[in-house]
């Protein structure tokens, strides 16, 4: 088409063909590592956060609020995570009858609005999607709840191998500025998306799904500028329907890369104007081999700039569209699920399951991003194998971040214990927010009651999360073991 040439289907194939999964496994064997008294000790706090997404925003805050002494660290300049640097800027808080997702999540969302940073507020509405908001206004927010908790954020550093000893994990070693150090935590809350703090310790985890061990395909969001919006509203349907034809039979002749026809149409459509992220370039591979990740990355950058040589020609209203921004990473949906206490499966998300551990609950339905990188998504399909009934919510439960090993080690991000079709509902910010809150409370009143989260009084918790706002309905009454 142009001088940025589409990488072609065998090329693609030839580079996600790069390592073995198989080998990606843990085995889940003890390790003992790193001591730590061979290296400066840069800080020693109650709770150490690893990873500053919204997982592990929401995860310091809630521990800092109840009294402990909180670090968090992430690798990137700013927190936020795929919420901020991802441009990702949707939370999902309703069951489409009514809101079911509050406690931190909902206070986060009222700062937003207070500072004028959400796009759309869609909180009575019945729809998934509460609250549109702008990824730089969510960073602003995040920054001052962090501060005002009192939590120790250091940003531009990467977590590395964790310290173990005996059945703990007594921190991480991390490359400063000024040498290796390490970061020392009673309790360590493993944020980092891919599990990397549990996996490294040698606690067991899985990896994508099981017919083939592929992971969910991955995005990378964008924004544009130059933009007709009226012009764009107005377009007919019948040509709308013709510019996604042709986008479509450009891509089976590989002439265009692949994109996510549902969100494509939509954003067409203008419903969102200038500067709204667009989430439809897809990718697909091992988000756990850093060299293909970072192809994969260039490869969907180069993507863009196709699709919007494409619509500068074809679509009234982009003839003057440019690229406005990329996220600085690609949107990761799975990698690793580190086995956990309580495992969230598919039949506990669409039956709507009630659980006795339960934290909070979760709407969104099982959204499931080809493997394979095609874009489509089981989010255009809509029926009833994919979404829970309208009104309805299942349990998010706590035993999916603890393990049966390391009793001061919690992982509430998407590394949580799920199954690859669970998981494709919980990795979702708002859900994330939901256990991570519970998990952060958690943490400190273990550290309160001078014991580990396993054994923390499950109903004092759900009574504690109540208190600050957690909706928390329906729990069962057999104890949790």
């Amino acid at each position: 088409m142009n001088r940025r040439n589409f990488l072609g289907k065998s090329a693609l194939t030839n580079l996600l063909a790069v390592g073995s999964v198989s080998s990606l496994f843990a085995s889940g064997k003890p390790k003992e590592k790193n001591n730590y008294k061979n290296y400066r000790v840069a800080i020693e706090v109650d709770v150490l956060v690893c990873g500053g997404g919204c997982s592990g925003v929401v995860t310091a805050i809630s521990a800092a609020r109840h009294g402990a002494k909180v670090a968090l660290i992430e690798r990137l300049p700013s927190i936020g995570g795929m919420a901020t640097n991802g441009l990702v800027n949707a939370w999902h808080t309703s069951d489409r009858e009514k809101l079911v997702i509050l406690g931190l999540v909902e206070e986060s969302g009222q700062r937003l609005l207070k500072g004028n940073w959400v796009i759309k507020d869609l909180r009575n509405n019945h729809s998934h999607e509460t609250y549109w908001f702008e990824p730089e206004g969510a960073r602003i927010v995040w920054q001052q709840m962090l501060r005002e908790a009192g939590v120790r954020t250091f940003c531009y550093l990467a977590v590395g191998e964790p310290i173990v000893e005996g059945n703990q994990v007594k921190g991480i070693l991390a490359d400063t500025k000024t040498g290796r150090k390490a970061f020392l935590g009673k309790i360590v809350i493993d944020c980092t998306g891919d599990g990397d703090i549990a996996a490294n310790a040698g606690l067991p985890f899985s990896y994508g799904r099981e017919s083939d061990e592929l992971v969910q395909g991955m995005t990378m969001c964008f924004t544009l500028r130059g933009l007709d919006v009226p012009m764009m509203k107005t377009i007919p349907n019948d040509q709308l329907d013709q510019i996604m034809n042709k986008m479509e039979q450009l891509r089976k002749e590989g002439k265009m890369p692949p994109f996510n026809a549902g969100n494509t149409r939509a954003l067409l459509r203008g419903a969102w104007g200038n500067f709204f992220p667009w989430n439809m370039c897809p990718v697909a591979g091992n988000p756990l081999d850093e060299e293909e990740l970072t192809r994969l990355t260039e490869i969907s950058r180069e993507q863009i700039l196709q699709y919007i040589d494409f619509w500068k020609k074809d679509v009234p209203g982009m003839e003057t569209a440019k690229l406005d921004q990329t996220a600085c990473s690609l949107g990761i949906r799975e990698s690793r699920r580190v086995k956990g206490l309580n495992t969230l499966d598919k039949d506990m998300v669409l039956e709507a399951v009630k659980q006795p551990d339960a934290v909070g609950h979760g709407v969104w339905m099982l959204d499931i991003h080809d493997p394979k990188g095609s874009g489509y998504t089981t989010f255009t399909d809509q029926n009833t194998r994919t979404m829970l009934k309208a009104g309805t919510s299942y349990h998010i439960p706590l035993g999916i971040a603890l393990n049966d090993r390391f009793h001061n080690l919690a992982v509430p991000c998407r590394a949580a214990s799920t199954t690859h079709q669970a998981l494709a509902s919980f990795r979702v910010q708002s859900h994330l927010m939901v256990l991570s809150q519970g998990v952060g409370t958690c943490a400190a009143m273990a550290l309160d009651a001078n014991t580990t989260m396993d054994k923390v009084d499950i109903k004092e918790l759900q009574k504690v999360l109540k208190a600050d706002g957690v909706y928390l309905e329906d729990v069962p009454q057999k104890k949790f073991q």
